[in-house]
């Protein structure tokens, strides 16, 4: 009787965990997706394009040369990584915002980076919650988390159009929302 009794349980846990399981906001994740290309193209933007780093083998051939090749640093699969991890970071600079006319809700950036001046933004259009964990900040690790390597791909070909390829077309996130602003 104990064992019908924990199997029912079971299966009821299973049915109520299906379904209490959180539905992905469509704005959070495409705004994620776009805001998180802006800031990794942002970052390798910062670096010397003529700055090269040796790719290949280390191994030395049975008649004593080694082949590696040198490539522009931020082709490197080692420094889009780098950049990759620390990406999601920067979503502590992103706030919910509410268009005044079209009462629109989108992700904009309202902190400056690095040297720039302060951005001139009316910051009563903005929801900031403390107490409210980034939801966009989860959002972009799961989309690191679950593109990374199509990421480090499409950047590393030299990708037309990243963020739409990226977000429409390999995530799917932004495929129902027009190209806009965050």
């Amino acid at each position: 009787m104990t064992r019908l009794l924990f199997q029912i349980g079971m299966l009821f846990t299973a049915i109520l965990y299906h379904s209490v399981e959180g539905k992905r906001d469509p704005i959070t994740y495409c705004a994620a997706c776009r805001a998180m290309v802006d800031e990794l193209l942002y970052e390798i933007r910062k670096v010397n394009p003529r700055k090269t780093i040796d790719v290949g083998s280390f191994r030395i051939n049975p008649d004593g040369t080694q082949v590696q090749n040198k490539v522009p640093l931020v082709k490197s699969e080692v420094y889009l990584t780098e950049v990759l991890e620390g990406v999601c970071e920067k979503m502590d600079d992103y706030s919910l915002y509410t268009d005044p006319d079209t009462k629109e809700k989108s992700y904009k950036r309202f902190a400056p980076r690095d040297n720039d001046a302060f951005p001139s933004v009316n910051f009563n259009n903005f929801q900031f919650n403390p107490g409210d964990s980034n939801p966009l900040k989860y959002a972009c690790e799961f989309v690191v988390e679950e593109n990374d390597e199509e990421i480090i791909s499409l950047l590393t070909k030299d990708t037309e159009h990243f963020a739409e390829k990226l977000c429409n077309e390999v995530a799917g996130f932004c495929k129902d929302f027009p190209h806009s602003e965050l």
